[in-house]
């Protein structure tokens, strides 16, 4: 599955970055994309919210650096969470 084929984001794996700091929700999302390329989740769901856009900035940044990420995009214009395709060998 790719992040073009998402048609129900409810049904992804979520991280909910809600009421982190910019260090901890890079360790968060880290975690995360390694966990979900572990059981094998092809897209997941970040949700870091609109706010002053520190967590977003960091989101991007981190995820931007993920060697198992392929590709991230925000979830059909909604600028409070990104849809994110791991890598899966």
């Amino acid at each position: 599955m790719t992040i073009d084929e998402v048609i129900f984001i409810d049904r992804l794996p979520k991280l909910d970055l809600h009421g982190y700091d910019r260090d901890s929700a890079r360790v968060a999302i880290n975690d995360f994309i390694l966990d979900n390329k572990k059981m094998g989740n092809e897209v997941v769901l970040i949700v870091h919210g609109i706010g002053t856009g520190i967590i977003r900035e960091a989101s991007i940044q981190t995820l931007s650096h993920n060697k198992d990420v392929i590709e991230f995009k925000s979830a059909y214009g909604n600028r409070g969470c990104m849809l994110v395709q791991i890598k899966i060998e």
